[in-house]
């Protein structure tokens, strides 16, 4: 049983995860808590981020089960929680989580020593995006390709060559039964933003190329949605920072907000 966690909760809560806080450990906490730059950006603006872009993919996920859809697949799932803490309200739902191997190990040590439980609803399916596709991991898993699912890859792309991007989701595009989803996020040429947001990138590539992990992907939002339909996704929504604030962030007083040019995508096969 997982132990209780302590909470970072902005009101009205965009996202709630109560076991967020436990499973990244103590230095990342401290930097949410004290508000400091994390990756280059202040740390409430990057949460904002990444609060919305999992209600996103959940919303969709709670859409598409209402049609009966009982898949989920979290691309590069890293410490995303969802199957932890979701599998009383979701019963019969599966959750693939489709992560580097190595990624996949610290993770698993990572619940552990946060007491998380492994819940009977989740299935790992190593898979090394540079090396093998998408298609070979899920067979592995016994993923149902005869059914629908809903896919989720956050965080991701930015760190893959385009070519793999694209690849990946022309596998969901033409091997997923119709009726299958995918909520992603991506990163803009640096040469779309203004000279803030601008120097906000730029530390942030600075950041995670001293980590090891440089962006080497970059999408035009409009170029990148015409190649989803030519790969063969029967529609494709863009949100921008713009209709994402309007849309989860509206009246708030404490003005937390996404800043930028924040972008996600949703697809339908």
């Amino acid at each position: 049983m997982h132990r209780a966690a302590h909470q970072l909760v902005d009101i009205p809560p965009v996202f709630f995860d109560p076991l967020a806080l436990a499973v990244i450990g103590a230095e990342a906490e401290t930097a949410l808590r004290d508000g400091s730059d994390w990756h280059g950006l202040p740390s409430n603006a990057l949460r904002a981020f990444i609060a919305v872009r999992s209600r996103l993919a959940e919303d969709t996920l709670a859409e598409a089960m209402a049609r009966g859809v009982a898949q989920y697949v979290l691309l590069g799932a890293g410490l995303d929680t969802f199957a932890y803490r979701t599998e009383a309200k979701y019963p019969g739902l599966t959750v693939f989580e489709v992560d580097h191997p190595a990624t996949q190990a610290w993770k698993r040590e990572r619940l552990s020593e946060a007491r998380i439980d492994v819940t009977a609803n989740v299935v790992y399916a190593p898979v090394d995006f540079e090396t093998e596709t998408l298609v070979d991991g899920l067979m592995r898993a016994s993923f149902n390709f005869s059914q629908p699912a809903v896919f989720a890859w956050l965080g991701v792309t930015p760190y893959l060559l385009p070519d793999t991007v694209i690849a990946t989701l022309r596998a969901i595009a033409q091997r997923m039964q119709k009726g299958s989803e995918i909520v992603f996020d991506f990163a803009q040429p640096p040469t779309n933003l203004d000279g803030d947001q601008r120097a906000s990138f730029t530390a942030m590539a600075d950041r995670v190329a001293a980590l090891g992990e440089p962006f080497r992907s970059f999408f035009e939002p409009e170029l990148l949605a015409r190649e989803l339909t030519a790969v063969g996704f029967s529609s494709v929504e863009d949100f921008d920072s713009e209709s994402l604030n309007a849309r989860y962030f509206a009246n708030r007083a404490d003005g937390l907000k996404l800043r930028g040019r924040a972008y996600l995508m949703r697809a339908r096969v």
